[in-house]
């Protein structure tokens, strides 16, 4: 705002300001031109001059000074050999318009200087080792002050310490000096800054002499020499930024006796204060306290303590602080209109205080509207044309202050400095400055107005500042809008428009988690945010606060960062941020690779004994997984050379083990460590140590004696392992003897076999076993002895006393005597009862099942069969058996089961359908279980709301159909069936059927059947017909075509009711497409190909869902079109048309007829009765050109087809004859009668209302 304003200001009349002057103490190089800087401003832009130690300077008279156009700024050339110090003095520069006169600093033009070293002869100094000296450099004196420093003939620096040090005038100090000090180049330099000149002074030479030993003692001062001194400073501007430096140099004496340095230790405290830890800081190993930024505050005693083991001694250091004048507000410009009252402050602060001085365009104040109060310039109805610049000058004995101040008299009306309609946008919740910037005179009053003009703003959520900003502490969406900020005075009105847009805030929802990651995986850093809709986002992700790799792993997507195939360096922290324009919102995570530890190393081998020795290592890197434990593993190369075992392991804390040793092994030691991604590699093998033999420590296990023939007693153990053999030579001795009868043990000694067979011994007998260990060193343990038995024989006795008793039609109980424990010859596992169906007692069932086996326990004398088949007999046998096997069988025993319910009918199907009469066929169960009764018949109308009354009929055994009159017509019923015997009723089958409603459709309800379908029964009650075969399952397999699809229908008396039609097409390798046949023996194969021949069969499933029987496969060809006819010959509207066209032919021949003969002689009722009425006349057959039609058995057109819904269209154009051509699928009754399709409901049947009587064709799809 500030710079708009003056850019405003810069098209009015403005007085002069300067802005830019050279500083006040200026060096200049002698060497280079003098440059003195002196800018300034203003309208009209100033003219300068220019003053030389208090008087008008000239520079018309002197041909090398120069002023810069348009500028102030003096160049004096003195290139051609001119001295610069002809030049030095006090400037000042002027800069006028016509409404003041703006004056600089007094700059005070100074050339620098870097006098020679004056010429001396310095002797040799001579020390005594142990005492302090000083060496001065005393530098010639420069403008500015040179830069000290100490180095050697070399140019190499002298090394400074506790003990040498050099002070803040150049001199080198040794607090006590050593004969390593000796040395003749102790060389000053000073350095002179602004010429970059370096002056020597002559090399000093120094001999310390060890002759004379001193004691030590407490240290003293050497500089400064009092125990109390003072310092002043002033506040601030020191270039090096240091305003305080203090420095105390020690002396200590240390004696040739004690190795001891006792260099004293130096400690600074301020009292009753702190030293400024922020400022302050310690030099010269302590020597030195520099203070920067010296305030009044740091003004104070300061101590300096130098303390060793013999004492110490401490000075103080009194500073005082003073300050040259500083500025507390400098004079600012003051613009008024005319009449206006105002003022111009100069308050300055420094020490001692400074006095204020008051001058106008450079000269002292005589107007008599202004007046002067101390600091502060007062004006009183300026005037126009009054416009002056003021001068302030703060000074005391340390400087002084100049500031320029103008005073511009202006009249003008508001202006609105402000760019009109900016649009402000702001986050929600943070502050907002909405700016008006204005210039007038008198100064303009600003009001702010929101969306109209009709209210000003006002409240605690507005802060309303001097220079027009307002500002709004929390934006909120609701303060979103047009802001109008109006500026007035005496002199006129402005206004301007601003528009604030409120945004939501960006918010990082799901931040990046931490991760862990394996070396060469991949890892995902999520982080998804919201944001203002309307602002753009921009997702930037960093890695340890940086930019990412320049790398392809690093994949940045909109909401997550990828990295692939991750490496060690990628470890660190990843920061997802994400800007807007107006803010940004951030989130980090740890990303830690991790990966095997790296394997051991440095194995050794320490404390070895016979069976133990110490193992030590050092493990490898962990790579950000601590190490959980230490794996150690051990080959034995005298056994098993390049395999390795695991010996032991241990916490991943301890880095050694104590390992216990098998004799007779060579060992070799490796380690590996692991942590939670996984082992380390390997570590190398130790060295090989070797254990010497031993008898062996332990025999064989799992010692076990048992035979394998009636004779034989087999003893097995499980042998050494070879670090178990301790040994060579390793051999089993094997002992045994017959438990309570033999007292001495025989014994053999095997080797390289874990069992040994003794032969010869009694059946099934005890036996105490033993297997010891030995090698070439001696005899393991001595064993203990088990318990085995030799081998044992088949019993040798069959159970008696077998008896059967039957439960029920599928359960026995099988009773027997135990056999006697010598029989058995070994230990008795049990009993088996083996046990077979022998037949059936029908008549049509003999045949033999496989044999099945009941196992009971060595205790059980009774047992179980289950699962048998009622009406059956059974025979059955019991043995005894042992480990051997089984012995002789029992007496074999037959038994019968009783009836029981039988299984339900093969199947069931409607085989006949008519107006009022339905006709039902079922065959016989194939598991009758007993001696079928009858069979239980039950039906009932089957509404779509409900079920009407059950009727239940008994019919006789021997009946496999029937058929129910008097039924209503196109009425759905349910029927139910299931064979009794006299144990009950068996499982039902249920069936469903429409009664049709009328006869033209009976033959499209029923599925087709082939012309040799000679084993279909009569459509009349209480006539048995023959069952089906039970082999094959399928039969009267056949298809037709329809507009719907390919009818296939078939016969199944089969007892499976999951149902399938196959089909595949012809000379194809693709699977078989299967379909679910739902309970009907016809289907309807939907959505085959046009033009294309399919194999079809029919499948019954198992409940495993294996196929039980399929039928033959049928070659199905579904014609290229498939066109909807009709028979026209049975519709009424074809025979109407016929007769119409036949008595429209007869009239014609009658009207030609007539005007043939016209004008003959004979009457015309010879001619009648000659050629009778053609109305009662016989019509010829050759007289009709149409096609055949015959109404005695109205038979359809030869080769033509019924529509799918069995009715004739009444809204076709079947008028022409030419689509009734042969097809190749018609079929027909045994009496040459054309069977007809049948389909499912038309789409055009579908607009019936339901209130009407439903149709046999609607009820025949439903049944379907």
């Amino acid at each position: 705002s500030d710079g708009r304003q003056t850019s405003m200001l810069s098209v009015l009349l403005q007085p002069p300001t300067i802005t830019h002057q050279s500083p006040k103490d200026y060096i200049i190089d002698p060497r280079e031109n003098i440059v003195i800087h002196c800018e300034a401003k203003g309208k009209p832009h100033p003219s300068f001059s220019w003053t030389r130690n208090g008087t008008h300077f000239e520079m018309d008279k002197d041909p090398k000074v120069l002023m810069k156009p348009r500028s102030g700024t003096l160049v004096m050339d003195i290139s051609g050999g001119e001295r610069a110090e002809a030049y030095e003095g006090v400037y000042q520069c002027s800069a006028h318009n016509e409404l003041g006169t703006a004056v600089s600093n007094s700059i005070v033009l100074r050339q620098s200087r870097s006098p020679l070293w004056s010429k001396e002869r310095i002797s040799p100094i001579i020390a005594q080792k142990g005492q302090s000296l000083i060496l001065h450099c005393r530098p010639p004196a420069g403008l500015p002050p040179p830069i000290i420093f100490w180095m050697d003939n070399n140019f190499q620096r002298l090394p400074q310490s506790r003990r040498v040090s050099q002070a803040l005038n150049g001199d080198l100090y040794f607090s006590n000096v050593q004969p390593e000090d000796s040395s003749s180049n102790y060389i000053c330099y000073a350095r002179f800054p602004h010429t970059q000149t370096i002056q020597q002074k002559q090399p000093i030479s120094v001999r310390v002499l060890d002759n004379k030993p001193v004691d030590e003692r407490a240290p003293v001062f050497m500089v400064p020499s009092e125990s109390v001194s003072s310092k002043m400073v002033l506040r601030g501007e020191i270039l090096e930024m240091e305003t305080a430096e203090m420095q105390c140099i020690f002396v200590a004496v240390m004696s040739l006796i004690f190795p001891f340095r006792p260099t004293p230790a130096i400690s600074w405290v301020k009292r009753n204060s702190e030293i400024p830890s922020g400022r302050a800081s310690f030099l010269s190993f302590d020597k030195t306290l520099r203070i920067t930024d010296v305030s009044e505050a740091d003004a104070g005693e300061y101590r300096c303590i130098a303390n060793n083991r013999h004492g110490s001694v401490h000075h103080t250091i009194r500073v005082t602080v003073n300050a040259a004048p500083y500025w507390i507000s400098a004079p600012r410009n003051l613009v008024l209109a005319p009449k206006e009252m105002g003022i111009i402050t100069c308050q300055a602060a420094g020490h001692p205080k400074p006095s204020i001085r008051w001058l106008m365009n450079g000269l002292p104040i005589e107007n008599p509207s202004r007046s002067v109060e101390g600091d502060t310039l007062i004006f009183s109805e300026v005037q126009t044309g009054s416009s002056a610049v003021y001068q302030c000058n703060a000074s005391n004995q340390y400087g002084y202050l100049l500031s320029n101040a103008f005073v511009n008299v202006l009249a003008e009306p508001p202006r609105v400095l402000t760019p009109p309609n900016i649009v402000y946008q702001v986050i929600m919740n943070k502050p907002t400055l909405l700016e008006c910037v204005t210039f007038g005179s008198p100064v303009p009053i600003i009001t702010w107005f929101k969306d109209s003009r009709s209210s000003m703003l006002e409240g605690n959520a507005y802060v309303f500042h001097e220079n027009g900003t307002l500002e709004i502490h929390m934006s909120q969406p609701s303060n979103s809008g047009k802001y109008t900020c109006v500026a007035r005075n005496n002199l006129g009105i402005s206004e301007n428009h601003v528009y604030l847009e409120v945004k939501e805030p960006t918010r990082i929802l799901r931040p990046p988690e931490y991760r862990e990651v394996q070396r060469n995986r991949d890892v995902v850093f999520e982080c998804k945010a919201k944001h203002d809709p309307s602002l753009v986002p921009t997702m930037t992700w960093l890695k340890d606060d940086g930019e990412l790799p320049d790398d392809e792993r690093f994949r940045v997507d909109s909401d997550s960062l990828t990295i692939t195939d991750v490496t060690e360096s990628d470890a660190g922290m990843y920061t997802c941020i994400m800007n807007t324009t107006l803010d940004q919102d951030s989130a980090s995570a740890q990303l830690t690779v991790v990966e095997q530890p790296g394997a051991p190393t440095d194995l050794e081998l320490t404390d070895p004994g016979a069976r133990s020795i110490q193992l030590t290592w050092t493990p490898g890197e962990e790579h950000n997984s601590p190490i959980k434990k230490f794996l150690i593993q051990y080959e034995d190369a005298l056994h098993q050379s390049g395999v390795w075992h695991n010996l032991t392991e241990v916490p991943g804390t301890k880095t050694t083990a104590h390992l216990k040793l098998s004799p007779y092994v060579h060992y070799s030691f490796r380690v590996l460590a692991l942590n939670d991604v996984g082992f380390s590699r390997p570590s190398m093998p130790s060295h090989q140590y070797r254990t010497s033999p031993a008898a062996p420590d332990e025999n064989p296990t799992e010692v076990k004696g048992h035979g394998t023939e009636h004779d034989n007693l087999v003893i097995t153990w499980k042998p050494l392992m070879p670090l178990q053999a301790n040994g060579p030579g390793l051999q089993y001795k094997v002992m045994w003897r017959q438990q309570g009868i033999e007292k001495d043990w025989t014994s053999v000694s095997v080797a390289n076999v874990s069992k040994f067979v003794v032969s010869g011994t009694p059946t099934f007998v005890p036996y105490e076993v033993m297997v010891q260990a030995l090698n070439d060193y001696g005899l393991g343990p001595k064993p203990g002895a088990v318990i085995g038995y030799s081998g044992e024989d088949f019993p040798s006795a069959a159970p008696g006393d077998v008896r059967v008793l039957v439960l029920n039609s599928t359960l026995a109980e099988v009773r027997w005597s135990p056999v006697s424990p010598e029989s058995v010859r070994g230990r008795l596992q049990g009993y088996k009862v083996h046990y077979q169906r022998e037949r059936s007692l029908h008549r049509h069932n003999s045949h033999h099942s496989k044999q099945s086996t009941e196992i009971f326990s060595p205790n059980k004398t009774r047992g179980k069969l289950p699962d048998l088949l009622p009406y059956s007999v059974y025979s059955l046998r019991v043995t005894a058996f042992n480990g051997r096997g089984e012995g002789p069988s029992s007496v074999p025993q037959r038994f019968e089961t009783p009836e029981g319910v039988p299984g339900a009918p093969s199947f069931f199907k409607v085989s006949a359908l008519d107006l009022d009469s339905l006709t039902l066929e079922w065959g016989p169960p194939h598991e009758r279980n007993g001696r079928l009764t009858g069979y239980t018949f039950k039906y009932q109308i089957d509404s779509k709301n409900d079920l009407g009354l059950l009727e239940e009929l008994d019919l006789p055994s021997n009946q496999s159909s029937f058929t129910l009159h008097n039924l209503p017509h196109s009425t759905r019923y349910k029927f139910y069936i299931s064979a009794r015997t006299q144990r009950g009723v068996g499982p039902t089958l249920t069936e469903e059927a429409v009664t049709v409603l009328d006869r033209g459709t009976i033959n499209s309800l029923l599925p087709p059947t082939v012309v040799t379908s000679s084993l279909a029964p009569p459509l009349h009650a209480n006539v048995t017909s023959l069952p089906p075969p039970v082999t094959p399952a399928f039969g009267n397999v056949s298809s037709s075509m329809s507009e719907d699809g390919a009818l296939i229908s078939w016969e199944y008396w089969g007892p499976e009711k999951h149902l399938y039609v196959e089909y595949i097409i012809d000379n194809s390798d693709e699977d078989w497409h299967k379909e679910k046949v739902n309970g009907s023996q016809f289907h309807v194969l939907k959505g085959l190909k046009k033009g294309l021949a399919y194999k079809v069969r029919v499948v019954a499933q198992g409940h495993d869902d294996q196929a039980v029987h399929h039928s033959e496969e049928l070659l199905v060809k579904v014609p290229a079109m498939v066109s909807p006819q009709v028979d026209i010959a049975t519709q009424g509207w074809f025979i109407g048309l016929m007769s119409a066209i036949a008595l429209l032919i007869l009239i014609l021949l009658i009207i030609c007829f007539i005007k043939r003969n016209k004008g003959g002689k004979y009457p015309v009722k010879e001619k009648e009765d000659a050629h009778g009425d053609p109305e009662i006349q016989p019509m010829k057959e050759d007289d009709i050109t149409f096609g055949e039609y015959s109404d005695e058995d109205r038979k359809p057109l030869k080769g033509s087809r019924t529509p799918s819904s069995g009715t004739v269209k009444r809204d076709g154009s079947d008028d022409s004859l030419v689509d009734c051509g042969d097809s190749g699928d018609t079929q027909f009754n045994e009496d040459g009668s054309f069977i007809g399709q049948y389909s499912g409901r038309s789409d055009r049947d579908a607009t019936h209302d339901s209130s009407e009587p439903p149709s046999p064709v609607n009820a025949m799809n439903s049944f379907v």
